[in-house]
């Protein structure tokens, strides 16, 4: 009997070339760093975002369109379909911050920021399940928010909808696993995006106290994030189902005031 002993060969870390993605609000930010992280790694890219995609590598689809709209959505999964013969990753992305007193927050705002960040989310996870289990496999990925864990004032609508984004990724990774679809979400602290740097500039939020809050002592870069996208889509996450991962620089563990 041999007594060899056979060696296991580690999954990359990375998605296979030719995968194709999908990302909501990829038009910059969060959604652009994980649109072009793919994209250098052999991935076609598709973008539905409201706004034009800047620069946009030769090849990639560009959907005009919004989160909220099921039929707007569904339109950007077709186009999908005709050009690759479906989807293997969705980031469903969009969303936006909603930083204002709670007793000044208009019923218009409320009712937006739950359409963008929680209903959009929704209808995009649906769009991408209803062909991910057909084919037997998939990742489904959201962008929730430090703020799905902890509160902070002002940000009632805001905290709201992305502790909803990671109750509906846990939901789903319960109800899709078996069908070979894996459902995570990830939870950025404060990223170096033209979203915080306009509340920054505006005074809506203090720059001095988000980093001395962070262990790390600065904000979070956009292809930090991206990385743990790459990751989440490689063969080495086959096992990582209904997780909520924080990329924050430690700021949700740290306990010290």
């Amino acid at each position: 009997m041999s007594t060899a002993i056979q060696e296991e060969v580690t999954p990359s870390p990375l998605p296979p070339p030719g995968t194709r993605l999908l990302v909501t609000g990829g038009a910059q930010g969060i959604g652009r760093a994980v649109a072009n992280a793919f994209h250098a790694r052999g991935a076609r890219v598709c973008v539905l975002d409201l706004s034009p995609v800047p620069d946009a590598p030769e090849g990639w689809i560009c959907a005009r369109g919004s989160v909220a709209v099921a039929s707007e959505v569904e339109a950007a999964f077709a186009r999908m379909d005709e050009a690759w013969g479906g989807v293997d990753v969705v980031h469903a992305n969009a969303g936006f911050s909603m930083n204002k007193p709670t007793l000044e927050l208009t019923e218009e705002e409320w009712r937006r920021t739950v359409e963008v960040n929680f209903t959009g989310a929704f209808l995009t996870a649906q769009a991408a399940g209803r062909r991910m289990v057909r084919q037997g496999s998939g990742l489904v990925l959201f962008t929730a928010s430090l703020y799905h864990a902890v509160g902070g004032a002002e940000r009632a609508a805001y905290c709201g909808t992305k502790g909803g984004v990671a109750n509906l990724a846990r939901a789903l990774a319960c109800e899709w696993a078996e069908h070979g679809v894996r459902v995570n979400a990830l939870a950025p602290g404060y990223v170096e995006t033209a979203l915080v740097s306009d509340l920054l500039a505006r005074g809506r939020l203090d720059g001095a106290a988000i980093a001395h809050r962070s262990p790390q002592r600065r904000l979070v870069q956009p292809r930090e994030v991206a990385a743990m996208a790459l990751f989440l889509a490689s063969p080495a996450a086959s096992s990582v189902n209904g997780a909520v991962l924080s990329v924050d620089g430690g700021w949700t563990a740290n306990g010290a005031p």
